[in-house]
Protein backbone atom coordinates (compact mmCIF):
# COMPACT_ATOMS: atom_id res chain seq x y z
CA UNK A 1 0.00 0.00 0.00
CA UNK A 2 1.57 3.30 -1.09
CA UNK A 3 1.18 6.36 1.07
CA UNK A 4 1.12 9.93 -0.14
CA UNK A 5 1.53 12.89 2.18
CA UNK A 6 -1.38 14.78 0.69
CA UNK A 7 -3.88 12.30 -0.72
CA UNK A 8 -3.97 9.60 1.96
CA UNK A 9 -5.93 9.32 5.18
CA UNK A 10 -2.71 10.23 7.00
CA UNK A 11 -1.78 13.51 5.43
CA UNK A 12 0.10 16.68 6.10
CA UNK A 13 -1.65 19.91 6.85
CA UNK A 14 1.54 21.75 6.09
CA UNK A 15 2.26 25.33 6.95
CA UNK A 16 5.17 25.55 4.60
CA UNK A 17 5.60 29.20 3.69
CA UNK A 18 8.27 28.93 1.01
CA UNK A 19 11.13 31.24 1.90
CA UNK A 20 11.14 32.85 5.31
CA UNK A 21 12.09 36.49 5.68
CA UNK A 22 14.93 37.61 7.90
CA UNK A 23 13.78 37.65 11.53
CA UNK A 24 10.61 35.73 10.73
CA UNK A 25 9.60 32.95 13.11
CA UNK A 26 7.11 31.36 10.69
CA UNK A 27 7.95 27.80 9.69
CA UNK A 28 9.49 27.70 6.25
CA UNK A 29 10.38 24.10 5.53
CA UNK A 30 8.94 20.63 6.03
CA UNK A 31 11.21 17.73 6.96
CA UNK A 32 11.22 14.49 4.98
CA UNK A 33 8.79 12.08 6.64
CA UNK A 34 7.83 8.41 6.36
CA UNK A 35 4.54 7.16 7.81
CA UNK A 36 3.74 3.46 7.90
CA UNK A 37 1.65 0.95 9.80
CA UNK A 38 2.74 -2.15 11.71
CA UNK A 39 0.80 -4.84 13.55
CA UNK A 40 0.91 -2.70 16.69
CA UNK A 41 0.17 0.75 15.28
CA UNK A 42 1.37 3.71 13.26
CA UNK A 43 5.01 4.79 12.90
CA UNK A 44 6.09 8.32 11.94
CA UNK A 45 9.77 8.67 11.08
CA UNK A 46 11.17 12.16 10.43
CA UNK A 47 14.65 12.98 9.10
CA UNK A 48 16.10 15.81 11.22
CA UNK A 49 19.87 15.55 10.91
CA UNK A 50 21.97 18.04 12.83
CA UNK A 51 19.37 18.72 15.49
CA UNK A 52 19.17 18.08 19.20
CA UNK A 53 16.07 16.68 20.86
CA UNK A 54 15.67 19.85 22.94
CA UNK A 55 15.09 21.78 19.69
CA UNK A 56 12.06 19.60 18.87
CA UNK A 57 8.47 19.83 20.05
CA UNK A 58 5.71 17.27 19.55
CA UNK A 59 2.13 18.13 20.48
CA UNK A 60 -1.20 16.37 20.08
CA UNK A 61 -4.30 18.38 19.21
CA UNK A 62 -7.31 16.12 18.77
CA UNK A 63 -6.41 13.74 15.93
CA UNK A 64 -3.45 15.87 14.82
CA UNK A 65 0.19 15.28 15.60
CA UNK A 66 2.25 18.48 15.34
CA UNK A 67 6.03 18.23 14.96
CA UNK A 68 7.94 21.50 15.09
CA UNK A 69 11.35 22.87 15.87
CA UNK A 70 14.27 24.91 14.67
CA UNK A 71 17.42 23.58 12.96
CA UNK A 72 20.21 26.07 13.70
CA UNK A 73 22.68 27.06 11.00
CA UNK A 74 25.87 27.53 12.95
CA UNK A 75 28.39 25.60 10.89
CA UNK A 76 29.08 27.74 7.83
CA UNK A 77 31.61 30.52 7.45
CA UNK A 78 30.41 34.10 7.89
CA UNK A 79 31.13 34.98 4.25
CA UNK A 80 30.55 32.12 1.87
CA UNK A 81 29.17 31.73 -1.64
CA UNK A 82 27.07 28.62 -2.05
CA UNK A 83 27.43 26.56 -5.19
CA UNK A 84 24.72 24.16 -4.01
CA UNK A 85 22.44 24.62 -0.98
CA UNK A 86 19.98 21.81 -0.32
CA UNK A 87 19.97 21.61 3.48
CA UNK A 88 17.12 23.51 5.14
CA UNK A 89 17.73 25.52 8.29
CA UNK A 90 15.51 27.54 10.57
CA UNK A 91 12.03 26.87 11.90
CA UNK A 92 9.85 24.04 10.58
CA UNK A 93 6.47 22.51 11.28
CA UNK A 94 4.61 19.43 10.08
CA UNK A 95 1.10 18.47 11.09
CA UNK A 96 -0.15 14.93 10.54
CA UNK A 97 -3.83 14.16 10.64
CA UNK A 98 -4.06 10.67 12.09
CA UNK A 99 -7.01 8.51 11.04
CA UNK A 100 -9.33 6.87 13.57
CA UNK A 101 -8.08 3.69 15.19
CA UNK A 102 -4.85 5.07 16.68
CA UNK A 103 -4.38 6.33 20.24
CA UNK A 104 -2.34 9.57 20.11
CA UNK A 105 -2.56 9.90 23.90
CA UNK A 106 -0.23 6.88 24.17
CA UNK A 107 2.28 8.00 21.50
CA UNK A 108 5.98 7.57 22.32
CA UNK A 109 8.87 9.38 20.64
CA UNK A 110 12.62 8.77 20.38
CA UNK A 111 15.35 10.75 18.61
CA UNK A 112 18.51 8.92 17.51
CA UNK A 113 21.14 9.51 14.81
CA UNK A 114 19.18 12.32 13.15
CA UNK A 115 15.85 10.50 13.01
CA UNK A 116 12.77 11.22 15.11
CA UNK A 117 10.54 8.15 15.48
CA UNK A 118 7.03 8.43 16.89
CA UNK A 119 5.09 5.24 17.60
CA UNK A 120 1.32 5.60 17.89
CA UNK A 121 -0.40 2.41 19.12
CA UNK A 122 -3.69 1.07 17.88
CA UNK A 123 -6.74 1.90 19.99
CA UNK A 124 -7.33 -1.01 22.33
CA UNK A 125 -10.88 -2.18 21.98
CA UNK A 126 -12.28 -4.46 24.60
CA UNK A 127 -13.49 -7.68 23.03
CA UNK A 128 -15.18 -8.77 26.25
CA UNK A 129 -18.89 -8.58 26.48
CA UNK A 130 -20.25 -6.96 29.59
CA UNK A 131 -23.64 -6.65 31.16
CA UNK A 132 -24.98 -3.28 32.20
CA UNK A 133 -26.50 -3.52 35.67
CA UNK A 134 -30.10 -2.44 36.14
CA UNK A 135 -30.82 -0.65 39.42
CA UNK A 136 -34.09 -1.35 41.24
CA UNK A 137 -36.19 1.47 42.64
CA UNK A 138 -33.92 4.41 41.71
CA UNK A 139 -36.26 7.00 40.24
CA UNK A 140 -33.42 9.49 39.82
CA UNK A 141 -32.39 7.69 36.64
CA UNK A 142 -35.88 7.89 35.16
Amino acid sequence: MAMCKVSSSVHFVSRSAGTAREGSTRPHWTPITDVYTTDSGLVVKVELAGMRSEHLEITVEGNRLRISGNRPDGCRAAKCNFLVMEINYGPFESVLEVPPGYDLSLAKAAYLNGFLRIDVPLVVRSSKSAKVPIAEGNSALL
